[in-house]
């Protein structure tokens, strides 16, 4: 299924040129702010969090208010008509009609397809639960680009929870498109990489090593992406409390990394890192949340005039089959198409959260 519209749901929708021109354009606007002051004059951007966000939700405003275009939208589904039990087409119906452009953030997977299978304008993914959030990673590869000189050839660690860390599973996904990149994912046994990670790492040709220990890995690194246990991801606080403290970044570790090895936080962060290690001038997770009102500003800006359309739906429909990921999106908004890629004899992929099921 074509889109009618220019959707950003998964960076890799698109090529790895488009992604390039993205980042080439964002740096145009650190260079030349003024140039696009008023490109967006008379657009109207819709933003839709379903759930609580800092970075995310503000730089989206701020990039559209410096593009001089306005906002219209709610931060919290209950002061709308979420809270009267409207289903998730019906609210992006509506506020895509009175839109140029929709963003949305939702805590479950999948659910920025979903919305734009029938948005009247094109919807940006701002999360979906612990699946993807493309933005972040256009962020994470302009920071890389500007502070390291390259996408390619770096060893890049991944700490903390990243089975639910949709921001780990799309930077995965998008620096191992670029040359000779090793991925070194540091977790516990219990918070592991998700395998249909690691299968999309090997198939584009990366390498990935799998250390418990921060310690031992951090002296290998180019860089090192931190990450939140989070809460909120977990079925009940007694998991969440037996993994929140087992990664944290003190000075003391610092020490063991390279000198030009930066450490990147897409925050909010909680005790994870150290407030010291804020003075290290390698510590650049403030420096890349203003990276990411460049790259959305440019984003927003390329969308309202590009004619590339991603494919939504690739599989085939099957009526029959129901995606066995609890957190998917097919199980909350019952009429949505049941899309699945058939990767094995009995072996299907859910083209909304992405996990493989055997049926």
């Amino acid at each position: 299924m074509i889109s009618q519209y220019p959707h950003l749901i998964d960076l890799n929708d698109y090529s790895v040129k488009f992604w390039n021109k993205l980042l080439t354009q964002a740096e145009d606007i650190i260079k030349n702010p003024a140039l696009y002051a008023n490109s967006c004059n008379g657009k109207i951007m819709g933003t839709l969090f379903y759930e609580p966000s800092t970075r995310t939700q503000m730089s989206f405003q701020t990039a559209m208010l410096r593009l001089g275009g306005t906002i219209i939208g709610f931060d919290n589904p209950m002061t709308s008509s979420v809270s009267k039990g409207e289903n998730l087409k019906d609210t992006t119906k509506i506020i895509s009609g009175y839109s140029d452009v929709l963003v949305m953030r939702h805590p479950v997977m999948g659910a920025a397809k979903a919305a734009a299978l029938t948005a009247d304008c094109p919807v940006i993914n701002a999360g979906d639960g612990g699946h993807l959030h493309p933005t972040q990673t256009l962020t994470d590869l302009l920071t890389l680009k500007m502070e390291k000189g390259t996408l390619e050839n770096l060893t890049i660690g991944l700490c903390g929870d990243l089975l639910n860390g949709r921001t780990v599973h799309s930077l995965c996904k998008a620096m191992s498109c670029y040359k000779n990149n090793k991925f070194i994912m540091i977790s516990t046994q219990k918070l592991a990489m998700p395998d249909y990670i690691k299968d999309i790492i090997i198939s584009n040709g990366c390498a990935f090593e799998e250390i418990p220990s921060l310690e031992e890995a951090i002296p290998q690194l180019d860089m090192l992406y931190m990450t939140r246990i989070q809460r909120e991801r977990f079925d009940s606080q007694e998991e969440y409390l037996a993994q929140k403290d087992t990664y944290i970044l003190t000075v003391e570790k610092m020490k063991l990394a390279r000198p030009d090895m930066i450490v990147m936080h897409p925050l909010p962060r909680v005790d994870e890192i150290e407030i010291a290690v804020d003075d290290d001038p390698r510590a650049l997770y403030f420096k890349q949340a203003r990276y990411g009102m460049y790259i959305r500003m440019a984003l927003i800006w390329i969308l309202l005039q590009t004619e590339e359309k991603p494919e939504l739906l690739k599989g085939e429909l099957h009526p029959d089959l129901i995606c066995k990921n609890p957190k998917c999106i097919i199980h909350q908004e019952k009429y949505l198409p049941k899309s699945f890629i058939q990767t094995g004899e009995h072996a299907f992929q859910c083209e909304y959260c992405d996990e493989k099921s055997e049926f």
